[in-house]
């Protein structure tokens, strides 16, 4: 086959890989969401303690990752300092902990199709956040997109059959927590050149959760749990759940670089409509047409946001590949010059 055919070949297969790594990452997202909505929801496993959920998780990722780390050495660890640990890690930790209670809370009150409509708020959050800690310069049409998909929500809100207001206290809690997080992880560790990925971040960041996550459930939790006695801990369920959650954590990891996270954005919306679609198919969910109405209107928003992203992005890399081909014509041109300079003359 020739080189126009090889080429061919490479492209195909990068596009399969892509979609592979999309599909992989959709299908643990979408088994996890719908796994813990089983286990928290009363009306399924019915095993209301999102604080001990999350507990298992934190506890099942951090001796997985210490194994591969340590035992196996998988993964070379990240050389981290005390010092950069207590003021980068553990407020990441603390953030991540409070957004996995409450996303995870939520469960108990809303359906899987009304949370999913609250998270198309993340972006909102982000870039507010992102404002706030002068880490995203405000633009009136940027602003103007975000009213757009709050605006939305607000009417998917208006829409549900069956709301439960302290539950979307807790989404939307949970969604301010992790749009925290996200902006303070560019801010504590990627500006300081520190990279981590999924099994090293949860090597860090995991167990400061479990701290973190200790102190409410032995408040909370601990003495409900100690007088319900006839409760077995199911090994199958919360063994598989927790190793999915640990999966989908390398998902991420795959996703993001092998493509890119405005990839794992816009996979992200059609997550979001496949859940909405399983939520009112299988479990039976009530969504109205008012619910889809609003939630149109915010995947508009968060569609176009990613797109004004993405072209960001490629002028972004254009001007860098301009000024590269600059910098090397003037070096070229000064090597030129140079080499007139030491030719004898006539």
């Amino acid at each position: 086959m020739g080189k126009g055919g090889s080429l061919s070949e490479g492209v195909i297969k990068n596009i399969v890989l892509s979609y592979t790594y999309v599909a992989i990452w959709i299908f643990l997202s979408f088994t996890v969401i719908v796994y813990n909505k089983y286990i928290l929801d009363k009306k399924m496993y019915d095993w209301p303690f999102p604080i001990s959920l999350t507990m298992i998780h934190m506890s099942f990722c951090s001796t997985l990752a210490f194994l591969l780390i340590k035992v196996f050495n998988f993964v070379e660890p990240v050389s981290m300092s005390r010092d950069t640990y207590l003021r980068s890690v553990v407020p990441i930790g603390a953030l991540y902990s409070l957004s996995l209670w409450l996303s995870n809370s939520a469960y108990i009150y809303l359906s899987v199709s009304f949370i999913q409509m609250l998270k198309a708020l993340m972006p909102v959050a982000v870039y507010s956040i992102g404002v706030l800690f002068k880490k995203e310069g405000f633009k009136s049409e940027t602003m103007v997109n975000m009213l757009s998909i709050s605006f939305g929500v607000a009417i998917a809100a208006y829409g549900e059959a069956r709301i439960d207001v302290w539950g979307v206290v807790l989404q939307l809690g949970a969604v301010a927590f992790e749009a925290t997080r996200l902006v303070l992880i560019q801010i504590l560790l990627t500006s300081k050149g520190i990279t981590l990925n999924p099994i090293t971040s949860l090597y860090y960041v995991a167990p400061c959760c479990l701290g973190f996550l200790f102190i409410p459930w032995i408040v909370v939790e601990f003495p409900v749990l100690r007088e319900t006695s006839s409760f077995h801990f199911d090994y199958v369920i919360f063994g598989t759940n927790s190793f999915c959650a640990f999966a989908l954590n390398l998902a991420v990891f795959l996703l993001v670089g092998k493509t890119s996270a405005l990839t794992m954005n816009v996979a992200g919306v059609v997550k979001d409509w496949l859940l909405i679609a399983f939520s009112w198919s299988v479990i039976k969910d009530t969504v109205t047409p008012i619910n889809l109405f609003g939630y149109g209107i915010a995947f508009l928003g968060v569609a176009y946001y990613n797109h004004a992203k993405l072209q960001a992005l490629k002028a972004k890399e254009a001007q860098k590949s301009a000024q590269q081909i600059d910098e090397e014509s003037g070096r070229l041109l000064e090597e030129k010059e140079g080499g007139r300079k030491i030719e004898p003359e006539d």
